[in-house]
């Protein structure tokens, strides 16, 4: 067998029809910025989030820079981040001026620490982001008890979890806002780019939406700086809304082939995901951690199994954003980026395809583990 990391096609293939009903019926309709499939996607997803207000944006990166700027985030000041996922929200900080400050991550769950963010507060942080890594949310609760306390607002990045529960509570509805990303392989993908904020505040509600079109209070008249053109597509919204209406199957989907790979994986030596009371993940990675990771990732390439690291180089180690490294470094970020990688883990993969990955997975351990 080879058995891809993830596939695209699959996906459309499945969703052919409807997809294809959804791109006919924009193309006909005429209207093709911020039209009906825009709005009516923004309601969809609000409602999914369980939040009344959703703003479509060009992507994810540009969702986390409208956030930050709507909460007031600006040059000079500060943002409360980590360092051990890709590198788009530290990109979007930069871009607006401010300054990515590094905390460390809990080795477990692998999201931000609550225990260190009161030590990294300062009189310029104006803001604290999460990031809900690998489909499993941050803990919310201790991190709005420490923001709260100081005073600070909290903007979810929300792009690896869409549909993530901590307590009842849906990912993406505890922040002051929280920034989606629709890129092609989440677990709501665009045929393309795409994104979104949500928010519970009518008010930042206004304002991104001004801050999406230029800073405009109505068309060609400019009320609000920092605007941006940052528009979610509106054939790319139509494909979204489809997506939509399947993603807690596909959920679902995930959730059983990371169940799978967890029982068949118990007892062979890698570090699997933990998924504390009261979380449900939607499992937008399976990430599992072993020492010997190169020997594993070789042996399952060539027994046609495909695999990947998130991610490989932490951000603060990134040559463009060493500057803001912390003074004595991130000790389990680093640890984790040399021992991490990822199982294929989409959900129109096979019963048989899953079978094999845990099978070559058990079978790679038993010669790995025993040397």
């Amino acid at each position: 067998m080879q058995i891809p990391f993830g596939d695209f096609k699959r996906q459309y293939f499945e969703l052919q029809r409807e997809l294809d009903d959804a791109i006919q019926h924009v193309m006909q309709s005429g209207s093709y910025i911020l039209g009906p499939a825009v709005k009516g996607f923004e309601t969809d997803f609000a409602a999914y989030c369980e939040v009344p207000h959703c703003i479509g944006v060009g992507n994810g990166t540009d969702a986390i820079q409208l956030g930050l700027v709507a909460l007031g985030v600006g040059v000079g000041d500060e943002v409360i981040t980590v360092a051990n996922t890709g590198v788009p929200g530290t990109a979007a900080i930069v871009a607006i001026g401010a300054r990515p400050v590094f905390v460390d991550v809990d080795p477990v769950t692998r999201n931000m620490d609550p225990q260190l963010l009161t030590q990294a507060i300062t009189a310029r942080t104006k803001a604290i982001m999460p990031v809900h890594l690998y489909g499993l949310m941050a803990d919310m609760p201790a991190i709005l008890a420490v923001a709260n306390q100081h005073g600070i607002p909290v903007i979810e990045d929300v792009a690896q979890a869409h549909g993530a529960r901590l307590l009842g509570a849906r990912a993406g509805s505890l922040g002051a806002v929280a920034a989606f990303s629709f890129y092609p392989s989440k677990n709501l993908g665009a045929i393309g780019d795409g994104g979104a904020i949500t928010t519970t505040d009518e008010a930042l509600d206004r304002q991104l939406r001004k801050l999406r079109v230029y800073g405009w209070e109505r068309k060609y008249f400019s009320t609000v700086e920092s605007g941006m053109n940052s528009r979610l597509d509106e054939l790319q919204a139509a494909l979204l809304a489809v997506k939509l209406r399947h993603l807690d199957a596909s959920t679902a989907r995930r959730v059983h082939i990371a169940s799978y790979y967890a029982e068949q994986c118990a007892d062979i030596g890698l570090t699997l995901p933990t998924t504390p009371a009261g979380y449900d993940a939607v499992y937008h990675l399976f990430v599992v951690e072993s020492a010997h990771r190169d020997a594993y990732m070789n042996r399952l390439k060539s027994a046609g199994v495909s695999t990947d690291i998130h991610y490989p180089l932490p951000t603060h180690q990134q040559p463009i954003y060493q500057r803001y490294a912390p003074h004595g470094g991130l000790p389990v970020t680093e640890r984790q980026s040399q021992t991490v990688f990822s199982l294929p883990n989409f959900p129109e993969l096979t019963d048989s395809e899953v079978e094999y990955v845990a099978q070559t997975v058990r079978s790679v351990a038993a010669t790995i583990e025993a040397t």
